[in-house]
């Protein structure tokens, strides 16, 4: 494999490349690892205060007729949770997770397009910054919605700088997101080392190509969308007309369903890495399910009519064949972790945790998503607390989960150091009970009529102890999330005055390539005086070991020749 030298950077002695130091060589570095821990520590810090904003939300509705925030307020923390959640912390750390781990599992020394990365994520970090700027406007953030439907969005309805902010904030992250996954794929097609061939990619390599595929295809939708919000806003004549409203409907939700596939085709993934790993066998079906990624990213680009069966601006028959059609997919990957687990010699680590709880929960998220996608059930449930729930269970029971699954896996990659385990698991439990505690009665909430997006709510309406239940649910996920900062912070506290134990560079004998590299890995992933092992299948470190101990095996006194 030819090492190229690392872009950027001032020339050392011997002609090699010193990148500066300090917060400065963070920022302005090309390393995708630098790039992708960047934008999955500034995910996971928004992602902190995402959960602030919905904490001040559940106190609101804990009970009937409370006045903590006002409407106004209750709108703006629902509209920047909402868009924060998906513009700024889930989509963002999914591609960040491609950024660090992509090159390496390949066998690159980086990334394709090392500038333009770096480039995307400060896109992103301005994006984010001018959205919650917002706040600090004298008529606050932008309170329109997450998918901010015209009119209600325009000049008129929501005049707040905070919203012109909002799109411009938007925008931005959007174009980064574009750029980082852009380069991504570049990388995954372009940049394989010796043997990779592409039925040799891991599973994530796989997920991330479906996923850089749909941001592409999908993405500039939602700038063009924004594009017309802001023509609109500026000229009130434009949503006059109602062709202008529902070609922006219909501009959104081209994105607006694809993006849910790359809020979780990546955590999937992950989820599957860590199965395959921790029950000591190769991942089951694993063609089927590469396959059934790509099926399920295309069909993903054809279904976005759903979100619109009650405004009567959408062919009923066919978005909802198309929307039970996914089954097809994720029956298959369902089919390929239960049959990986199943027979296995399982071990039960924090991030196996974490993997198994994801099976059963993200499952409801996705049997919720057929039966909205069924006219019927939706004329009945549309705009109210049964949607929350459904897309909690997809993005918080299903996507979270298996981001910590990644995380608590991979963290010893990337640190060499271990998080604590008895802090994992307390994390795991806590984060577990207040999932269901706190969006299981949202079903309940929703098919009673509760609509969302609401501030208050009377006593005579029969909610009351449900929104208290899914209050209490949300002081667990506050509870969950400080254990887990803790656990990171005092993990780093002892790795930097020495007190924190190193690990192996394969503490999990692990499947795929960046284990065979340092932990942390080096500026250029593999020292030359390591070889790679040889790329015989999609887990070339098991093959290794297996190869090792067939070896062994007939190495010994009284083995058959």
């Amino acid at each position: 494999m030819t090492v190229a030298p690392p872009a950027g950077g001032r020339e050392g002695t011997g002609g090699r490349p010193v990148a500066p130091g300090g917060w400065l060589g963070w920022a302005t570095s090309t390393d995708h690892k630098r790039i992708g821990l960047l934008t999955v520590g500034t995910s996971l810090v928004l992602f902190l205060l995402m959960g602030v904003l919905a904490l001040l939300m559940r106190s609101q509705l804990a009970q009937p007729d409370l006045h903590i925030v006002d409407p106004n307020t209750f709108d703006q923390l629902f509209t920047m949770h909402g868009s924060g959640m998906i513009y700024m912390v889930i989509t963002p750390f999914a591609i960040g997770m491609g950024v660090y781990l992509v090159p390496l599992q390949i066998g690159a020394p980086g990334t394709a397009a090392p500038r333009l990365t770096l480039l995307g994520y400060w896109l992103y970090v301005l994006g984010a910054l001018m959205t919650l700027s917002g706040f600090a406007t004298p008529d606050g953030a932008h309170a329109s919605g997450w998918f901010s439907y015209p009119p209600l969005a325009d000049k008129e309805h929501s005049p707040s700088v905070g919203s012109d902010l909002w799109i411009a904030g938007v925008v931005l992250a959007t174009t980064g997101v574009i750029i980082m996954a852009w380069a991504v794929l570049w990388t995954v097609l372009r940049r394989r080392t010796h043997g990779m061939t592409m039925l040799r990619l891991p599973l994530f390599c796989w997920s991330m190509i479906a996923t850089c595929l749909m941001v592409i295809g999908a993405f500039p939708a939602l700038l063009a969308a924004m594009a017309l919000l802001a023509v609109g806003r500026a000229d009130a004549s434009v949503f006059a007309s109602n062709a202008w409203n529902i070609g922006y409907q219909h501009l959104f939700w081209f994105y607006g369903h694809p993006v849910v596939y790359v809020m979780f085709f990546p955590y999937l993934a992950a989820v599957a890495e860590v199965l395959a790993v921790f029950s000591g066998r190769r991942f089951f079906g694993y063609r089927g399910t590469a396959l059934s990624l790509l099926v399920f990213a295309a069909l993903s680009m054809s279904v976005w009519g759903h979100h619109m069966f009650a405004t009567g601006q959408a062919t009923n028959d066919y978005y909802s064949l198309t929307s039970i059609a996914l089954l097809v997919p994720a029956g298959v990957e369902y089919f390929g972790m239960l049959g990986t687990i199943l027979g296995g010699r399982l071990r039960f680590p924090t991030p196996m945790l974490f993997a198994l709880a994801f099976i059963p929960q993200f499952l409801i998220g996705g049997l919720t998503g057929i039966m909205i996608g069924t006219p019927v059930i939706d004329y009945h449930v549309t705009d109210s607390y049964f949607i929350v729930a459904h897309l909690h269970y997809v993005l918080f029971a299903g996507s979270v989960f298996g981001l910590f699954a990644g995380v608590y896996f991979w963290f010893p990659k990337v640190t060499g150091r271990m998080l604590g385990e008895r802090l994992g698991r307390l994390h795991f439990w806590l984060l577990v009970i207040g999932t269901n505690v706190t969006f299981l009665p949202m079903f309940v909430l929703g098919y009673l009529g509760m609509p969302r997006r609401v501030a208050t709510y009377a006593s005579y309406d029969g909610f009351a102890w449900l929104n208290l239940l899914a209050s209490i649910g949300a002081a667990f996920l506050a509870a969950a999330m400080t254990v887990f900062v803790v656990n990171v912070l005092w993990t780093l506290r002892g790795a930097a005055l020495g007190r924190a134990a190193t690990v192996p560079d394969d503490p999990w004998e692990a499947h795929t390539l960046e284990w065979a590299t340092s932990s942390p890995p080096p500026r250029l992933n593999f020292a030359p005086d390591r070889p790679l092992p040889p790329v015989t299948s999609f887990a070339p470190l098991l093959d290794l070991r297996q190869r090792q101990a067939s070896e062994a095996a007939a190495d010994r006194p009284g083995s058959r020749p």
